[in-house]
């Protein structure tokens, strides 16, 4: 009988419809075309990532016609501006690391595609195209025709998302019920019961062991292979590499002492330990889910926007608060949080954010716009569609087109130790399996086994993310919301930190304003009204509202200089609204004591509005605090009015820089950056922009207005900018906390290791042990960042 030979693309068996083509044997036509695609464009290495990667593609010609339907198609995309079009696909087959290979790089395979990205756990791509060069249903035909069927269900869209992955349930039921008869077989081996029928049938039951291990080795265990081979590839040794080695080891020296008729094996240890390594898994993994670090720091995001009731009256709610058919404002430079129809008559949009491509695009009354979407220009009034996402803003803030790249000067505490862990534990354990073969022979490969799972670094791993996750959880609680364990990690190493002024160490809200100069007219004040309504400055939100009572005289051209001021234009009137240099004032109406807006109509200075700051509550201990350890800068764009004031007020240690536009506030901290500091940036939002994302860490203050922004790491609640040390001080105490951590681990290990390197300790016993120090790793960190956080952080107003 002939051989049959496996799909070099699927790996089916070819049977009698075998294909040869280029010395590789297909299943079927749809296997050997998706083979030549992959040779044409020079991704034929997809085959080097593993064996027979891909699946079969089903015939696929006039299946997504439907797809062509404008309806479907605008239920389905996520994002479209008329060129650029965003897709979120589940696709079940999503499997390992070539699978990810070759959907991230569809580009080659369809220049108009610009970028697709895998999400692994929950199986689903990202694709952004062009659908001038393509349509969604071509995309969706060229994943079918390389082995990646897409799931489309317009009734289980939602639902696909939320889908439960129990594959780690099965893997330990497997592993459990091998477990269980191993065990029962092994029975009469460990009490040494001689009977005749135990001794004829004793080579059966070995053999039976085997074959019960074996889907615990190449199904239930083959994560840690995988995660090891992928590390091993990337020239890592990351914590899964002494993992799969302990089970190689226990496996290949089982299958020799059955097979040579040396003993029973180990098969015992080798089915008990994959099954406590993968319940340890399973207790954390719900552990982790209970916590819900992440998730949880996102149902608390700040953001807010402005909705216009009814009566024309003006309020901030909450994002998530926005229900279907709520009318709302949307200022320059904020951006939009829901899918919404536009009600003014034209503006532009600013859609980086979701395609990264900064080119404003003009939408015009009665377009949809998509969340995301950042305004540039005039304010604008929309109709929400729908109530928000509230994932979809904060994916689009974690989003990693949007990442800056963090220091590399700034090595994680994980970074610094995990090498030299490892690589300390293949070492002793080598040791010992040399030392144990001189020593007694059958005891080397146990030892061995033993030491690379008692010293399994999980523990270790652990301490990071759940000591962070954690405090990212009681931040959020207490209106500090931190985007990512890294920046929290990266706050604490935080040496300078720079502040701007208005709106972050003066209060937005509280100012006590004056105007002086000649009087407006009441149709001034109304152009005046309506040019600060479009702004998303604290100078102009104050005067705003200062102005609430006035009627609103609608401008015919708005434009915001940031860092310098406004122009408008009403009929035949221009205004602009700025600074002394920006409307050009003369020297005579300028006091660099105080604070102020000038008002120039037609090229001439009418008068300014004078603001009497209020600093925020706690500022002076704050920075009596800070300047006991750290470098703190005062860096603002306003003039040196306040100088004088905050000297006073302030430690004379701080260095103070005003005048500064965004430019010049992005170089400074780059400076302080190349003097070898660890910078810390607070500012508004807007024109700190720059600076927020050059800083190590970017902090926002929220005033309960709309302050997303990619560039940041992190937004304050402003009523808790009293706590700010307080929340200095708890990081530094998680960082301790996970160091402390690391203390125990190594006393746990070094213990573990000296009883198995001394052969008291089986690998069995080894492996209930692991993940109960990783239980209580978690159990202690969890413990203790709760007991310093309310402890020191006190309560949100």
């Amino acid at each position: 009988m002939s051989k049959v030979e496996s799909c070099y693309h699927c790996g089916d068996a070819c049977s009698q419809f075998d294909i040869l083509h280029d010395e590789k044997h297909f299943c079927c036509q749809g296997c050997k075309t998706v083979y030549e695609i992959f040779s044409e464009n020079d991704l034929d290495c997809y085959y080097d990532l593993a064996s027979s990667p891909g699946a079969t593609p089903e015939d696929i010609k006039g299946k997504f016609d439907f797809i062509d339907q404008e309806e479907i198609k605008a239920k389905l995309l996520d994002f479209s501006d008329g060129s650029t079009e965003v897709i979120s696909l589940y696709i079940p087959h999503i499997h390992c690391s070539s699978c990810i290979w070759i959907l991230e790089n569809l580009n080659k395979l369809n220049p108009h595609i610009r970028q697709s990205q895998v999400n692994f756990p929950k199986k689903t791509i990202n694709i952004t195209y062009k659908n001038d060069g393509t349509s969604l249903k071509e995309v969706v035909e060229l994943l079918t025709s390389i082995g990646y069927e897409p799931y489309i269900s317009l009734d289980n869209i939602d639902k696909k998302e939320t889908a439960t992955d129990n594959s780690l349930i099965y893997k330990i039921a497997v592993a459990g019920f091998a477990f269980g008869n191993v065990m029962f077989l092994s029975f009469p081996e460990y009490f040494e019961v001689s009977e005749y029928w135990l001794d004829q049938y004793k080579f059966l039951f070995r053999w039976l062991m085997f074959a019960f291990s074996l889907p615990v080795v190449f199904y239930a265990g083959r994560d840690y292979y995988i995660s090891a081979y992928k590390g091993l590839r990337s020239k890592m040794l990351n914590i899964d590499v002494p993992i799969a080695l302990g089970i190689t080891v226990l496996f290949l020296r089982s299958f020799v002492d059955v097979a040579f008729n040396f003993g029973s094996g180990f098969f015992d240890s080798l089915t008990g330990l994959v099954f406590f390594l993968l319940l340890g898994k399973f207790v954390q993994q719900k552990t982790y889910n209970y916590l819900s670090f992440e998730r949880d720091y996102k149902s608390y995001f700040p953001i807010a926007i402005t909705k216009i009731n009814t009566d024309k009256t003006e309020e901030n709610i909450e994002v998530y608060k926005i229900k279907e058919g709520d009318r709302l404002l949307i200022r320059n430079e904020e951006l939009i949080p829901v899918d919404s129809i536009l009600m003014t008559e034209t503006c532009e949009v600013d859609y980086s954010f979701v395609t990264g491509e900064a080119d404003p695009i003009e939408k015009k009354s009665g377009d949809k716009l998509f969340a995301g979407g950042k305004l540039k220009g005039q304010a604008i009034e929309i109709v929400a569609e729908k109530s928000v996402e509230q994932s979809y803003l904060t994916q689009l803030w974690s989003n990693d087109v949007f990442q800056k790249d963090y220091n590399p000067r700034f090595q994680t505490l994980i970074d610094k130790i995990s090498k030299r862990f490892t690589i300390t534990v293949l070492s002793i354990a080598t040791t010992a399996l040399i030392f144990w073969l001189f020593y007694q022979p059958n005891m080397a490969l146990n030892v061995f086994t033993a030491v690379l799972i008692i010293a399994c670094p999980c523990a270790i791993a652990l301490a990071t993310p759940f000591t962070l996750g954690n405090l990212l959880r009681i931040f959020g609680q207490h209106g500090f919301y931190m985007k990512n364990i890294i920046s929290l990690e990266q706050f604490a190493a935080i040496d300078t930190f720079v502040f701007d002024k208005t709106g972050t160490i003066s209060s937005s809200q509280k100012s006590h304003i004056t105007y002086e100069g000649e009087a407006l007219t009441e149709k001034d004040l109304g152009v005046l009204k309506d040019s600060f309504r479009n702004s998303n400055h604290p100078l102009s939100r104050q005067l705003y509202s200062f102005l609430n009572s006035t009627p609103t005289e609608e401008i015919d051209n708005f434009d915001e200089h940031l860092g310098q001021g406004i122009t408008s234009k009403s009929q035949s009137n221009a205004y602009k609204l700025g600074s002394a240099s920006f409307v050009e004032a003369e020297k005579e109406t300028i006091n660099p004591t105080e604070t102020s807006v000038f008002v120039q109509k037609n090229n001439k200075v009418l008068g300014k509005f004078i603001f009497d700051t209020v600093y925020r509550e706690g500022l002076v201990e704050l920075f009596e605090t800070l300047d006991q350890e750290h470098k703190l800068v005062i860096l603002s764009g306003d003039n040196s009015g306040e100088k004088q004031y905050l000297s006073k007020l302030l430690p004379k240690t701080i260095q103070m820089k005003f005048n500064q536009k965004p430019d010049s506030k992005m170089r400074f901290v780059e400076k302080l950056q190349d003097e070898g500091k660890q910078v810390c940036m607070l500012g508004d939002g807007l024109n700190d922009a720059g600076a927020l994302k050059q800083a190590d860490v970017g902090i926002a203050i929220s005033e309960n207005v709309n302050v997303f922004s990619p560039a940041c790491d992190a937004i304050m609640s402003a009523d808790q900018f009293k706590n700010f040390n307080n929340f200095l001080k708890v990081s530094k105490k998680g960082i301790f906390i996970i160091k402390l951590s690391f203390v125990f681990s190594f006393f746990y290990n070094a213990i573990g290791i000296y009883f198995a390197v001394s052969g008291l300790l089986r690998p069995v016993i080894a492996a209930i042990l692991m993940p109960l120090s990783s239980i209580s790793i978690v159990a202690f960190t969890t413990f203790a960042t709760s007991y310093v956080s309310r402890k020191t952080l006190k309560s949100k107003d």
